[in-house]
């Protein structure tokens, strides 16, 4: 695994979606990031688009660290007898952060205890956030990390990856907030929208945080997400 410059946050689904374009762009955005050498942190799934590009760039000679809480390990972990012979030995004893062993198809893994946990050591870790297409869980991380910059606790690159126009309507309801009066213009500037790997690169390379968020005080738990 060589040396990374940078640690790109990636939020996406644990599933595949219906087109196998989403699984296919998402493992070659892991492999340019990679050549870039930019390592990633991710929820730590090896299913759906999370092994997708996890494997894309582990493979590559990228650095990888997947962060999953236990409870989520049989629906999200399906990979090789070494993470889950590791598993017999740590979940068992676990009262914290437990690291795993590294694989060269996912890299390293963190076991924590729960979402919020596996949420903060990646904002921790990450110098830029990427969202690929995803559910639920996926939206929630996205939403509470531009939040975190319209806030003023962090000021890092986010970048939408609008595959195929997955998140159009997504897109169709910031401008909707914003002409609402519920987002500034500015504030909208928050998420840059990329619809190619190309795209998603220059938005991380070519990020200009945006006038107008606030300028609030926080405490140390939340400056740790600088």
């Amino acid at each position: 695994m060589t040396q990374h410059e940078k640690t790109i946050c990636v939020f996406c689904g644990s599933s595949y979606g219906n087109s196998e374009l989403y699984a296919k762009l998402a493992y070659e955005l892991g492999v340019k990031l990679a050549e870039k050498r930019y390592g990633i942190v991710y929820g730590g799934g090896t299913t759906g688009l999370m092994g997708a590009v996890a494997n894309g760039c582990a493979s590559n000679g990228g650095y990888v660290h997947g962060v999953i809480p236990e409870a989520l390990i049989t629906r999200e972990r399906i990979d090789s007898k070494q993470f889950n012979e590791s598993i017999k030995s740590t979940v068992d004893n676990h009262t914290g952060v437990t690291p795993i062993p590294e694989e060269k198809e996912y890299g390293k893994t963190t076991i924590v205890k729960d979402m919020h946990t596996r949420k903060r050591l990646m904002s921790t870790e990450a110098n830029a956030f990427i969202a690929l297409p995803g559910g639920y869980g996926t939206l929630e991380e996205l939403m509470e990390i531009v939040t975190w910059s319209q806030l003023g606790i962090h000021d890092q690159p986010i970048v939408l990856f609008n595959i195929d126009g997955f998140y159009d309507g997504f897109i169709e309801f910031i401008k909707t907030a914003i002409q609402s009066g519920f987002i500034s213009e500015r504030n909208g500037d928050i998420i840059v929208v990329a619809n190619t790997i190309d795209e998603v690169l220059a938005g991380i390379d070519d990020y200009k945080v945006p006038e107008g968020r606030f300028k609030l005080k926080w405490n140390d738990e939340c400056d740790e997400t600088h």
